[in-house]
């Protein structure tokens, strides 16, 4: 059995130390966290785990054989690279780290000590997102022409980052997983409106390898809560709203047909009519697994433990190529919108 350590019972802890919970093959040893309200709540909910104000105390112990990492992120390197050099396996929340230069670190780390470094980017492990990644490369999509997601709610504001590090993460992990293409430029715009909060707002715009766009728009300050995404292929159209609590994706057999082998005659505006065609096909949803992506994730994280010829789908250089993206969004936030062509995108890849 696995013994696991939860460090951060704040907001994602307590579902994390909940999985472990449920999880075949481990069991929660311990918890750290350095708020006693939230040592509190711990030690109620689990009487027998080991609960610890220090983080360092729960990476000594002997009955931790994995750590998961579920505090703010400018505490992430610190602690994970801590438990690495303590010979812990590591699952960081996300995102990964601060800085591309730190996520490097901890994947050298992890590769010069044999253990398994992995992020934890939760819409990876739904069947929503692991569908449309199986749509995408079976080509039923056809050749992917945009990304368009609207990721929107009203709060949590965070303080230690701002709402494209805290929202845009979720979608450019799903970008990792679902498009071989990588991203090539970055441009990004945005606002805070709230005294002493970062930027609560931001349009986002990738610029992938092939030709493809990537359009995301994040916000903390929306009346309603959104989670859509529009992907738009040659051959088919998906919609894919999280919110929805059954058929999440949906898949369209829509599109424009472009006839541009057929030879014809005449004035301009007719011959772009002949040549323009659309097509208005079925709408169908896939059946989606119920099983919770986060429990998924764990469950994934112990058979990459316990088998080391598995590689992490979000493994150390996941979590850098996501890092190095905001990295470059965040610049070019900091330069109104100009485009960045983040070389550590292409290092990463």
């Amino acid at each position: 059995m696995i013994g696991i350590g939860v460090i951060g019972y704040g907001y994602w802890g307590p579902n994390l130390a909940r999985c472990a919970t449920e999880a075949e093959g481990c069991y929660l040893a311990s918890i750290a966290d350095f708020s006693p309200a939230a040592r509190k709540r711990a030690l109620s909910r689990y009487p027998s785990v080991a609960i610890e104000e220090s983080w360092a105390a729960l990476i000594v112990d002997r009955r931790v054989d994995a750590v998961i990492v579920a505090t703010p992120t400018h505490s992430h390197f610190d602690i994970a690279l801590a438990a690495l050099q303590a010979g812990k396996h590591v699952l960081i929340e996300k995102p990964m780290t601060s800085s591309s230069h730190e996520a490097r670190i901890l994947i050298e780390e992890a590769d010069r000590r044999g253990l398994v470094l992995m992020v934890d980017h939760t819409f990876v492990y739904t069947g929503a997102v692991r569908k449309i990644r199986e749509l995408i490369t079976s080509g039923q999509v056809g050749d992917v022409y945009y990304y368009d997601s609207t990721r929107i709610n009203l709060g949590l504001f965070q303080s230690d980052v701002n709402v494209i590090w805290d929202l845009a993460v979720h979608d450019l992990a799903i970008l990792d997983y679902t498009l071989d293409a990588r991203p090539v430029a970055v441009s990004a715009t945005g606002a805070g409106h709230i005294h002493g909060s970062p930027e609560n707002m931001a349009h986002i715009t990738l610029y992938l390898e092939g030709g493809a766009t990537a359009h995301l728009n994040v916000n903390w300050l929306a009346p309603v809560k959104i989670r859509r995404t529009l992907i738009g292929g040659s051959r088919r159209m998906i919609v894919y709203d999280d919110v929805e609590p059954s058929e999440k994706v949906k898949v369209y057999d829509r599109g424009v047909y472009h006839g541009s082998e057929v030879e014809v005659t005449g004035k301009p505006e007719e011959i772009h009519s002949m040549l323009l065609n659309y097509r208005m096909g079925d709408i169908w949803t896939p059946q989606l697994p119920v099983k919770e992506a986060l429990l998924t994730e764990i469950e994934y994280f112990l058979q990459c433990i316990e088998n080391k010829e598995i590689k992490p789908i979000t493994d150390g250089m996941s979590g850098l190529r996501v890092v190095s993206m905001l990295e470059g969004a965040t610049q070019s936030l900091r330069r109104r919108g100009h485009p960045v062509e983040n070389l550590a995108l292409k290092e990463a890849s």
